[in-house]
Parts: structure tokens; sequence; C-alpha cells
């Protein structure tokens, strides 16, 4: 029987796809989502079902274009708008693979906070996959602040995920409030039902510029930061088609009850958690965040990832080589053009947006080895550059259709060291990283490989596609 803790380390998806529907906060328009169960490594992912092709965008901080009221996402043109609150439950239910198809361009904004989200992803049931989880390990203090807000995230290792927040607002009616996740596992119980919140004069100004058509007063905490008269009051109810709405002891409109007495501080933790998602990792540090928003959540996010980035090149892939590879050398060859003697690399054990793990089982029968120091056999640092060069090609081809139509050119190869002897019966893993995104079919990438967790080889490679004459 497999252990609580040991289930808690692998990777997780849904058992059941379970629909929710909803209108978006701000563009008013309904919306029909679908949790749909994904593959081991698929990561989160959102499908515009209602679009020419079925778009995907990947739930990543580098597609987020704008933090204005909410996270948004866009690749190519098409768009996801405000996805904290879904992402947040995801990973309050600790899902690593999930595909989420929605019918419309913004998440559904339901009562303004992540439970009915929540308990979708509960009454869909929890799949236990058998590939571990990815974490992203804190190893050293990290911190960013926001120059002119002040806000402030500082993370700090530790054992597993533990999140502070404070806000302070320097208002009279919401004041100081505070609030700790101390496990994952809390997540549902303590922060889900944490809606969000404006103070009324935010609320005045998104209502005359139209920005609010889905609000309807029961997704809001509003804060009453100011006097307010009857003929105000009136046009509120009037907008939001409510009877009796007037302002409570608290100071917040008579709309709702709050959930919890520091429910502001909460909903802020909810966004911290659905905000760091992007990063694509969990993450076992010690987050403290001051007057976190949204632009300071994405803006420490894209510094995770790139210092995630960092830790990967120089840290050996680790392969489990029992397991079937993503392309043998069968597979390779409906990519590449090369046939042995020159077909070097073996298997391409992963893929991503920006990045590929490629193998090259070093055999003692290689014809190079026959005229390359027969007495004592070293693979020509060449042929390792060129094995490299062919792994970084099927990342290229990778991302056009119909692949085995365009051929793969060097234009570069700069910044080429040779760093340790490769032999007969090593294993080389090459890892290959994007400097810059793919444009105009060129694709420029810096590459490393390993031999036993040290690296052996690497190089900045410049290569172009073209289509075959």
């Amino acid at each position: 029987m497999t252990s609580s803790k040991k289930m808690s380390e692998q990777q997780r998806t849904i058992i059941n796809s379970i629909s929710v529907n909803g209108v978006g906060l701000h563009t008013g328009k309904n919306c029909r989502m679908t949790f749909v169960p994904a593959e081991e490594d698929f990561g989160i992912k959102f499908q515009r079902v209602d679009l020419e092709n079925k778009p995907i965008i990947k739930a990543d901080a580098s597609l987020v274009f704008s933090t204005n009221r909410g996270t948004s996402l866009r690749k190519n043109g098409i768009s996801i708008h405000t996805t904290e609150h879904v992402l947040a439950a995801i990973s309050g239910a600790q899902i690593d693979n999930l595909l989420i198809e929605i019918d419309s361009a913004e998440i559904p904004i339901l009562d303004g906070s992540s439970i009915e989200f929540t308990d979708a992803l509960k009454k869909a049931g929890v799949q236990i996959q058998n590939k571990a989880k990815n974490y992203f390990q804190v190893k050293r203090k990290i911190s960013y602040k926001d120059p002119e807000t002040g806000s402030e995230i500082i993370i700090s290792p530790a054992e597993k995920l533990k999140v502070e927040v404070e806000i302070d607002y320097d208002s009279s009616t919401l004041k100081k409030q505070n609030c700790v996740l101390e496990d994952i596992n809390d997540f549902e119980k303590e922060f889900a039902s944490s809606r969000t919140f404006c103070f009324l004069h935010e609320l005045e100004d998104l209502l005359n510029n139209d920005l609010i058509k889905g609000g309807d007063l029961n997704n809001a905490i509003v804060i009453v930061d100011r006097e307010i008269n009857e003929k105000d009051l009136q046009k509120l109810a009037t907008t939001f088609n409510k009877e009796n709405i007037g302002v409570q002891e608290k100071g917040i409109l008579n709309n709702l009850e709050l959930r919890h007495q520091n429910e502001p501080a909460r909903h802020k933790l909810l966004d911290v958690i659905g905000d760091l998602t992007l990063v694509g990792k969990n993450i076992k540090g010690h987050i403290i965040a001051k007057k976190p928003g949204h632009t300071t959540n994405i803006a420490f996010a894209k510094k995770i990832k790139e210092i995630m980035k960092e830790e990967m090149r120089n840290i050996a892939p680790e392969i489990d080589f029992n397991s079937t590879p993503l392309y043998d050398r069968k597979k390779i060859k409906t990519i590449l053009p090369h046939r042995d003697p020159f077909l070097f690399v073996d298997q391409v054990r992963e893929i991503g947006e920006d990045y590929i793990i490629g193998v090259k089982f070093v055999k003692a029968d290689e014809d190079y080895f026959r005229g390359h120091f027969p007495a004592e056999p070293v693979m020509p640092g060449v042929l390792q550059i060129e094995t490299m060069a062919q792994v970084g090609g099927i990342l290229i081809l990778s991302t056009v259709e119909n692949p085995e139509d365009y051929l793969t050119f060097f234009m570069k190869i700069e910044n080429a060291k040779f760093k340790r002897k490769v032999v007969p019966k090593d294993k080389i893993v090459f890892q290959l990283h994007l400097i810059s995104p793919i444009r105009r079919g060129l694709c420029h990438m810096h590459g490393k490989g390993f031999v036993n967790g040290k690296i052996v080889v690497e190089a900045d490679l410049l290569a172009q596609i073209a289509p075959k004459k």
C-alpha cells in the first residue's frame, strides 16, 4: 500500500472531467469551463474551445501580458483573463496536470473566491500518477520589491510551502491584516472561500469605465472608504439590482457577510498562490508577502523562473533509463534526415517550450574510435558538438507541423568548451535551452552535455530551419 507521504510526492490529475459555468467579471460574458484529466508532465494549460483550431495557452508567467485587476495570459494574440482564482484552486488541490477548456476569454468570477473551483476539483476526484512531482527547492533567500508601491515578496529555504501575507492600505476602514498558510493542505478549509475585495472609490471608477460587466455585488467585499449618501447608495442598488444597500459598522457594504475577520488578507494570499502557480513547479519555500498585488506577484514569479532556468542549465537532468523515452531512434529518424553512421542522438527524453533533453550512448564500436586514439579511445569534441546540434535540431523542428519536410542548418557555434574526456560506455545527457524565442525560423540555443552529472561539453548554437527543396 502506498503511504500518504509518498502519494503526496507523486504527480496528480483528476479522475473525471467536470464543468463550471459562470460570468466573467470584466467582460460580463457567460463562460463554460471544463476541467479535463491530463497525462504526466502535461502541466496546467488552458484551451479556447470557442476558437478555430482550439488554441492552447500554457499557465506560464512568461505569457502574462496584463496584471490590471487580475492576471491575464496571451499567446499568438489569444487571451485568457482573470486566471488567478482557478489557478489557486488547482494549486490548493495539489493538481499538477490539467487541461482547462473554456469557451470565452475570461474565467468565471463566480462568488469572487476559489471555492467553487475547489469543490468541482474535489468532486472530479484525484488521480495519483506514476511520476514524481516537480519541485523548485529554494536554496537561498530571494526577494523582489516594487519601488513604486512598496510591495515586497521574500522567499527563504523551507522543506514545504509556507505563505505569510500582510496587507496595509493606510485605511481607517481596512486596517492592517495578516494571515498565514502553514500547509497547502489547509488551503481548502482556510482560504479557498475568501472573496476578492475593492474600495468603494475603485468600484465607482470601474463602473464609470464599464469594466465590471459581470459584477453583481455578490462576488466582492466593498470597503467604504468615504462618506456615502443615500443617492449614491440608491445608484449602486439600481446598478446591481439590489435592495436596501447600506454600510455596516465594519465599514463594508451590507451586500454580504464576511466569512473571516481577515478575509481581505486571506484573499490576497489566495492570489499569491494562484499567481505563483505560473512558475510551473511546486514550490518548497517560506514566502512572506507584504502588500502583494498581481504585478508584484508576477514579477516575483518571473524572477523565480529565471533562477530555475539558471539552476537547470547547470544541473544534470535526472533520467530514469528504465522508463520509455519520448523519442527513440526510430522516432528520431522521422524528424531528422541523418542516418548511420552520422546519426548520433539515441533518445529524446523531454521537450518543453524552450528546452530539450536528449541522450547519446557512447558505444565502443563507434566508427570514429577506430582512428581517434584507438589505443585509448576518446570521442572527438567536434562530434560531441554535432550530437548536441542534432538534439537542438529536434527542438526547433518540434515547433513546426510536418517536421520531416524541413532541414536544420547550423549557422554559428560559439563559446564551445570541452571539460572532460568522453569515452566508450559513457552516457551523455544533452540539455539545450533557448537563449531567445524562435523567430523567422532562427533558433539560438545554449547547450550542455553531462556525463555522470558533470559537464563535459557546452556551446552556444545558432540554427535555422528551411523547407526541403
